[in-house]
């Protein structure tokens, strides 16, 4: 596995949605990382007070392949340097530290990120991308920028895409999907009803469906055929989370559009070629208009 880290990500943040027995596991891992990636599972369970089987439940709640897998990532958390931790600003702090925060916080999320998705999701979410016959993007709020940026990208690229922000005209659309399609649902927190329920329709249309959510189990993921995940950023009293959470959704569109760009580079590099003559061509046309000075 050539990228294997985010163990400790992912273990402090499904904590709280685990069983009992799977939760006392991630808490004894999480205070002894160390000590854990050289148990076995038998013995992991015995430190831990609960059994084997227990330890392989949570690697599968942990969307891992198995017990070696998320040793190998707590291995890799291991070699890093610590994280800083997520800070919010305080009142009438000078304009200096508040950029040193948020670019901070926002490389920290970009790290995460790019450890959640270092996985055999990301592999089907670019198969399923490069052959769709249409793409439908879909977010509320702050997702829908990122949806917008998502349809931007690809439509530069030939790709049949949308990324309406009116529900009714996103579901009109997604009706009319089949096999060969793409719906992708955007939410940070992953407990947005209508991206749910959006999926759950292109689902029963027989579309490929991708969620893009926080780390978790949550409603919009489990509508998913394809689970992609951001980091779980924190929400401070400013919610600067929600500022980062965006900054991680967009990153994980510019790899999707980047990997699927590069499996087909020479056809692609003609369409944005043939793109930026069309903006220019445009912008040119404008300029040399004769202003209208009336009658």
């Amino acid at each position: 596995m050539p990228f294997a880290t985010g163990g400790l990500v992912m273990l402090s943040e499904m904590l709280p949605q685990l069983p009992p027995s799977e939760r006392k596991i991630a808490t004894y891992i999480l205070e002894n990382p160390r000590e854990s990636i050289s148990l076995t599972a038998s013995e992991l369970g015995k430190r831990s007070s609960t059994s084997s089987a227990a330890v392989i439940r949570l690697c599968k709640s942990l969307n891992l392949k198995g017990l070696q897998e998320l040793k190998l990532r707590v291995a890799g958390d291991l070699q890093k340097e610590q994280p800083h931790e997520t800070r919010d600003i305080e009142p009438n702090e000078s304009r200096y530290s508040i950029i040193d925060k948020m670019t901070s916080n926002s490389i920290q999320t970009l790290k995460e990120t790019a450890e959640l998705l270092g996985t055999d999701e990301l592999l089907k979410a670019i198969d399923a991308l490069e052959k769709a016959k249409t793409i439908h993007f879909f977010g509320v709020g702050a997702s829908h920028i990122t949806a917008e940026d998502a349809m931007q990208k690809f439509l530069r690229i030939n790709r049949h895409t949308t990324a309406f922000s009116d529900l009714h005209m996103a579901a009109t659309a997604v009706a009319n999907t089949g096999k060969g399609d793409v719906v992708m649902g955007i939410s940070f927190s992953g407990s947005t009803m209508e991206v749910a329920n959006l999926l759950g329709l292109a689902q029963k249309q027989g579309a490929t469906t991708i969620s893009l959510t926080k780390y978790g189990s949550n409603i919009v993921s489990e509508q998913a055929d394809i689970r992609l995940y951001t980091s779980a950023t924190k929400e401070p009293t400013f919610r600067s989370g929600a500022t980062s959470s965006r900054i991680a959704q967009l990153h994980a569109i510019d790899i999707l559009f980047m990997c699927v760009a590069s499996k087909q580079y020479d056809e692609i590099v003609t369409y944005t070629d043939e793109t930026r003559e069309a903006i220019n061509f445009i912008k040119q046309n404008r300029s040399s208009r004769p202003k209208n000075k009336g009658n």
